[in-house]
């Protein structure tokens, strides 16, 4: 970020808003009307069916500017809301963006957060066609709202999946948990003594699970591809375990999950082990991965079987065969949700 530092009120919200605005290149053919006016005008695609999602980020709860950079966190917003739309099996086409801030953030630091949130428009090939500033009495608040589009017949809920039907993950699990578990350790490292310069080298993976998160377009793509339409999908947001679970009672079902299956990545095992966590565990109920979980038919798993970017981790079973965890020694065991709550989980 700039040394420089302009306070907001010496542009006022309209000069911001047109700073903005000027780093914006609208690339849809759709779009009639994008920042400027009160609202944004697009003309949605003939034979497609509108999705929407918003989600909100906001200082001490959802991040923590110690060690979070503000372009990082910009690209983050971003993710987590194209992340919802990818649930759905759609296409993500157009954003809007509103952020709320003290008079501790000068314009440059405004500009670094639009750095990411713009870089993310643009590999993510969607449009920045709104949104709001204003003041906040304290912290920082982004809010993102995501459209998309699908075709109605590709449309996927959670409350799709039938009994045998497989459960499938993309990517792998619990990374984005130990990456901040790390933040955390060393943040507390400087805190007691700031001499101590943070020791996070070797660790890019994990730390960019948590930090740069992003959000599984090419999973959308690669079912299409095989000719795979998801009976019901959900993103990985708040744990494995609580999206497993969110299928089952909209769908009205139950699952059996198998630990050995689980897609962990190695040093994920190992930097768990560090902080005598087990791996199982951070799988299950770590959260902020932003993979996609989501059920096919058994017809379908021949399609998916040894795909590099997807692992079979279960089954659906009836409903009065419960929600279950099958451990590594054939055991079973009630599945639970111990991931995020917003509600409940703050940031010191």
């Amino acid at each position: 970020m700039s040394t420089n530092r302009t306070e907001i009120n010496q542009l006022g919200e309209f000069g911001l808003i047109n700073r903005i605005r000027e780093q914006v290149t609208l690339t849809s053919e759709n779009i009639i009307k994008g920042i400027g006016d009160d609202a944004a005008v697009f003309t949605p695609t003939t034979g497609k069916k509108m999705v929407m999602s918003t989600d909100t980020l906001t200082e001490g709860v959802h991040f923590d500017l110690t060690y979070t950079p503000l372009k990082h966190l910009g690209y983050k917003a971003v993710m987590v809301n194209l992340s919802d739309i990818y649930a759905m099996n759609a296409e993500a086409r157009y954003i809007t963006a509103s952020i709320s801030f003290s008079n501790r953030f000068p314009v440059e630091a405004i500009d670094e957060l639009y750095e990411g949130i713009l870089l993310a428009c643009k590999m993510y090939k969607v449009d920045l066609v709104g949104g709001d500033t204003t003041s906040s009495l304290s912290g920082l608040t982004i809010g993102i709202t995501a459209v998309g589009e699908v075709d109605e017949n590709k449309v996927t809920y959670r409350n799709g999946a039938k009994e045998g039907d497989l459960l499938v993950v993309s990517g792998d699990v619990g990374s984005a948990y130990i990456g901040l578990q790390l933040l955390e350790r060393e943040k507390s490292v400087f805190k007691a003594n700031d001499k101590i310069q943070p020791d996070l080298e070797g660790f890019d993976y994990v730390l960019e699970r948590i930090l740069k998160p992003e959000a599984r377009k090419d999973i959308v793509k690669l079912l299409a591809d095989m000719e795979v339409t998801p009976t019901s999908m959900i993103d990985v947001s708040d744990g494995l375990a609580s999206e497993a679970i969110h299928i089952c009672q909209e769908s009205k079902l139950g699952v059996d999950i198998y630990e050995d299956k689980l897609p962990i990545d190695p040093k994920t095992v190992l930097t768990a082990q560090d902080f005598n966590l087990p791996a199982t565990t951070i799988a299950l109920s770590g959260g902020e991965d932003y993979e996609l979980l989501f059920t096919v038919k058994q017809s379908d798993y021949e399609k998916v079987k040894g795909n590099p970017h997807l692992t079979v981790i279960g089954h659906m079973k009836d409903k009065g065969a419960g929600m279950n965890l099958v451990t590594r020694d054939g055991k079973s065991t009630p599945l639970t949700a111990q991931g995020w709550d917003a509600f409940l989980n703050k940031e010191d």
